[in-house]
C-alpha cells in the first residue's frame, strides 16, 4: 500500500488500510489554529500524568438556525482530513514552547513531537444529512490531551459549513426545485476562505453553481458567469467593434458584419407593429456592448439589461443580438436583472420574449432564460413568489455567504466521558445541559416513510428494532414522552477515522454525492417540519435507560444547598 507523504511520521501501517486523505483544503489549517487554552490544558495534563487517558467528546448544537427546525451538518470531509494529517513541524512546537505562560519543559515538546491522531477514533453522522440539536454530529474518542488540542479546529471547520449549507438548503426550499440558484458571494465573503468555504457549501446545500473560480477548480463546482455593467459602459459606440465577422454556429458559412446583422433585427423589431410605442431609441453603447460579448461568446450569450433602462433599451438590444445569433444557428442564453421591481420586469421581458416568438416565428424564444440578483434573500425569494415572476434563475450573493440572518451556528464540544466514567456538564439553563456518556444515535421513522424521533442510547444498550415498542423520553422534560414503533431504523453515527485499531471506515463521497444526499434527505422530511413560518419542532430523544442515568448523575454532580 502506498504511503501518503502527509501521513504522520511516514509510516502508512499504523492507520486503517483504507488511503489517508489528502490534508485540509486551507493550508492554514494546521495543530496551531486553535485557542491558547487548549495547549495550556494540553501541558497541564501532560504534568499531571494525565494526557493519555481516554476521553469520549461529543460535537454538537443546541439550537438550529434561523427560525427553523433542521440543520444540514457540513464540513466532516475538511474534519477528517486535518484529524488524519495532524502533526506539528519543529516551527510550530517552538512557538507553543514560547508562547505557553512560564516555563515548558523540554518533555512536553518531545511529546508533542510525536503527537498525531494514531490513537483517535472519530464517528460522525454523514456529511450532508438533515440533523437535529443535541444528537452528537461527531464523537471523538482518543487520550484526552490530543482530543483537546482538536476542539477548536473541528469547531471551526462545523460550524461554518453547516451554517452555510442550511442557509443554501432554506433558500433551496422557497425558490422551489425548478428554479436554478447560483451562488455569486465571493466579493462579499468574509475573507478568501470564507469565500471559497461558501462555494463549497452552498453547492453542497443545493446551490447549482458558483461565480467562485477557484472553488470550481477545487471542487467540481459548475461555474457561472457573463459579464457587469462595467463592460456595458465601458463601450461608447459600435464603431469600436473591429472584427465584425461571425461564423455560423455549424462552421458552413460566415456573417461577414455581424454588426449591421444586429441592426437589421433591431430596425425590424422598432417599426413591427407588435413593439410599436415600447420603446424608441435604444442606447448604442449598450447594444455595442452586448453585440462585442455575442461575438466573444457566441454559444453562451447572457446579456446583464438594466446598465441603463430595462425595458426601452436593454431587452430590445438582447432581441436583436439572439435573433441575429439565430440567424446563424446560435442560442442565446437569457438576460440577467440586478436592480428594480424583479416581479414587474421579469413578467413584462417575458410578454416581449413570446411575442418576439409570435411575430419573427423564431420557437422557444418566449420561453429564453431570465436570471436575477441584487441582494436577494430568503424573504426576497418569498415575497417573489407571492408577487408571481417569470424568473428561471437566482443569483444570491452577500445574504448567503454571510449568512446575514443569522451570525453562527453554535456547536459545542462537550467532555462526556472518561476513562469509562460518564461526566456531565451542569448548568442553571437546562438548554446547556450535557447529554452524558459514549452514546449511540438512531433515526426512527414511521409508516409513511418520514422521520419521526431521533434517539440516543447508552453504548451497551440494545439497538431499536424495527416492528418493536420503543419509549422515547425528552432528555430533561419528564412529561416529555412517547412509545414509537418503527418502520425503519438507521443507525447515525458511523466511524470514518479509526485511527490504528483497525476498524473499517466509512469512505468520504465526492462533494456532488453529499449534495445528492443532502437533497435527497430534505425531500424525506415531513413537510410541517420545513415550512418557513411557524415550522413543527422534529423531537429528539434518549432512551428510557438513559434517562434514568443523566438523572441520577444530574443529582449525583449537583451540590446540595444549606439554608441558615
Amino acid at each position: 500500500m502506498e504511503v501518503n507523504a502527509n501521513c504522520p511520521n511516514g509510516d502508512r501501517s499504523r492507520f486503517d488500510s483504507a488511503r489517508i486523505p489528502d490534508g485540509p483544503t486551507n493550508p492554514m489549517v494546521t495543530p496551531l489554529l486553535t485557542d491558547l487554552y487548549q495547549f495550556t490544558m494540553a501541558y497541564a495534563y501532560w504534568k499531571a500524568g494525565k494526557h493519555q487517558e481516554r476521553a469520549v467528546f461529543d460535537l454538537y448544537f443546541r439550537k438550529n438556525p434561523f427560525g427553523g427546525e433542521y440543520t444540514i451538518f457540513a464540513g466532516l470531509d475538511e474534519c477528517i482530513r486535518f484529524v488524519a494529517n495532524f502533526k506539528f513541524s519543529e516551527d510550530e512546537i517552538a512557538f507553543v514552547r514560547q508562547s505557553l505562560p512560564g516555563s515548558c519543559e523540554d518533555g512536553f515538546c518531545n511529546y508533542l513531537r510525536g503527537l498525531d491522531c494514531s490513537e483517535v477514533e472519530l464517528y460522525a453522522i454523514a456529511e450532508g444529512s438533515v440533523v437535529f440539536p443535541k444528537v452528537p454530529l461527531l464523537r471523538i474518542e482518543g487520550p484526552i490531551a490530543v482530543v483537546q488540542l482538536l476542539e477548536t479546529p473541528l469547531l471551526n471547520l462545523v460550524n461554518y459549513a453547516s451554517l452555510v449549507a442550511t442557509n443554501a438548503a432554506r433558500h433551496r426550499f422557497v425558490a422551489g426545485k425548478s428554479k436554478i440558484l447560483l451562488e455569486f458571494g465571493l466579493r462579499r465573503a468574509q475573507g478568501p476562505d470564507g469565500g471559497v468555504g461558501a462555494s463549497k457549501y452552498s453547492y453542497l446545500g443545493g446551490f447549482d453553481a458558483t461565480s467562485n473560480v477557484a472553488a470550481g477548480r477545487l471542487f467540481g463546482i459548475p461555474l457561472r458567469g457573463t459579464h457587469s455593467h462595467a463592460f456595458v459602459s465601458s463601450y461608447m459606440s459600435l464603431d469600436e467593434i473591429v472584427d465584425k465577422s461571425l461564423p455560423s454556429s455549424d462552421g458552413s458559412s460566415s456573417c461577414e458584419d455581424f454588426v449591421s446583422l444586429v441592426q437589421t433585427w433591431l430596425n425590424k423589431i422598432q417599426w413591427s407593429s407588435a413593439f410599436r410605442g415600447i420603446f424608441g431609441e435604444t442606447n448604442q453603447s449598450e447594444l455595442a456592448a452586448f453585440t462585442s460579448y455575442a461575438l466573444a461568446f457566441p454559444n453562451n450569450f447572457l446579456a446583464l439589461v438594466d446598465t441603463y433602462d430595462v425595458m426601452r433599451s436593454g431587452i430590445p438590444n438582447f432581441c436583436a443580438v439572439a435573433l441575429a445569433l439565430n440567424d446563424l444557428g446560435y442560442k442565446a442564453m437569457g438576460i440577467r436583472l440586478d436592480s428594480g421591481d424583479l416581479a414587474y420586469l421579469s413578467g413584462e421581458a417575458r410578454k416581449f420574449f413570446r411575442a418576439i416568438e409570435k411575430e419573427f416565428g423564431v420557437p422557444g424564444f418566449g420561453k429564453m432564460s431570465i436570471t436575477a440578483s441584487n441582494d436577494l434573500n430568503e424573504e426576497t425569494l418569498d415575497a417573489l413568489n407571492k408577487q408571481g415572476h417569470e424568473v428561471d434563475a437566482f443569483g444570491v450573493g452577500t445574504n448567503l455567504v454571510t449568512c446575514f440572518a443569522q451570525a453562527a451556528l453554535g456547536c459545542v464540544f462537550k467532555l462526556v466521558e472518561i476513562n469509562n466514567q460518564p461526566r456531565i456538564k451542569l448548568s442553571e439553563d437546562v438548554s446547556k445541559v450535557s447529554i452524558p456518556c459514549k452514546k449511540r444515535s438512531y433515526r426512527l421513522y414511521g409508516k409513511e416513510g418520514y422521520p419521526l424521533v431521533d434517539i440516543m442510547t447508552g453504548e451497551n444498550e440494545p439497538s431499536p428494532k424495527v416492528g418493536e415498542r420503543i419509549l422515547c423520553r425528552h432528555p430533561f422534560n419528564e412529561s416529555k414522552r412517547a412509545y414509537v414503533v418503527p418502520q425503519k431504523v438507521e443507525e447515525l453515527l458511523k466511524c470514518y477515522w479509526p485511527g490504528s485499531l483497525g476498524k473499517a471506515r466509512e469512505e468520504l463521497p465526492p462533494l456532488k454525492d453529499i449534495r445528492d444526499r443532502c437533497i435527497k434527505q430534505l425531500e424525506q422530511m415531513r413537510p410541517d417540519h420545513m415550512r418557513r413560518l411557524n415550522p413543527t419542532p422534529y423531537k429528539v430523544s434518549v432512551s428510557a435507560k438513559l434517562y434514568d442515568f443523566i438523572h441520577f448523575l444530574w443529582l449525583n454532580e449537583a451540590p446540595v444547598g444549606e439554608l441558615q
